[in-house]
């Protein structure tokens, strides 16, 4: 198992950016109403959610987009959670960064965190994190996700997480008519999600990005 850990540095004290990949986790103005604008309809949920409805991710980080994923579906689960992480953060600095957030329920989830789980129940979701190379992590994971929130630092600091191999496992492990959605509208980022079987659109980003991406598989 990977255990090298986030490196963070913070602005304005709240909000963590990674010194690796010299980026921020969460966008600058609202990293809540990003992630509600990007992943939550950008996907269509919590409408299209429902029982067994699987969300798969790149990019766990401070696992904003799990609380704020769990606190929009409501009774809709049970729902399953699977999320790919090379970098895991600790567990205080994660508490601080959704200490920025005090209209979600961080306690459970920073409780099973400390705790060292990597797989627990949250809520309405079967939540696992899989530590590791999401290169060598996903080709071996035996899921299939009605939804993928594509999460990784930008595509020109982290190129690994956007490669047109990884991008082509993200379409081998969705479901028939699942999605993805995304902040980046890079060209080869849609591009190589288009040759992995997605019909993509560029659509309108949150805040200062213009443009995001999101897609469904036919």
């Amino acid at each position: 198992m990977n255990d090298q850990h986030a490196e963070l540095d913070w602005r304005e004290g709240e909000i963590p950016i990674s010194t690796r990949f010299d980026d921020p986790y969460f966008s600058l103005e609202s990293g809540l109403e990003e992630t509600r604008h990007v992943f939550l309809r950008g996907n269509g949920l919590p409408e299209r959610a429902g029982p067994d409805f699987h969300i798969a991710e790149l990019g766990f980080g401070t696992g904003l987009n799990l609380l704020t994923t769990l606190a929009a579906l409501g009774d809709r689960g049970p729902v399953r959670y699977t999320s790919f992480e090379a970098f895991p953060m600790s567990g205080p600095d994660m508490a601080r960064a959704l200490a920025a957030f005090p209209m979600l329920d961080a306690a459970p989830l920073l409780a099973a965190w400390g705790s060292g789980a990597r797989r627990f129940t949250l809520g309405g979701a079967e939540v696992e994190i899989i530590i590791g190379d999401a290169r060598e992590t996903l080709p071996r994971w035996q899921g299939l996700a009605d939804a993928w929130y594509l999460d990784g630092f930008s595509p020109a600091k982290n190129p690994e997480l956007w490669s047109d191999a990884l991008m082509l496992e993200v379409g081998r492990h969705t479901a028939r008519g699942g999605s993805f959605a995304t902040y980046t509208a890079a060209g080869h980022v849609r591009r190589a999600l288009s040759a992995a079987g997605f019909d993509v659109t560029r659509s309108a980003g949150y805040g200062r990005k213009r443009h995001m991406s999101t897609g469904h598989k036919p």
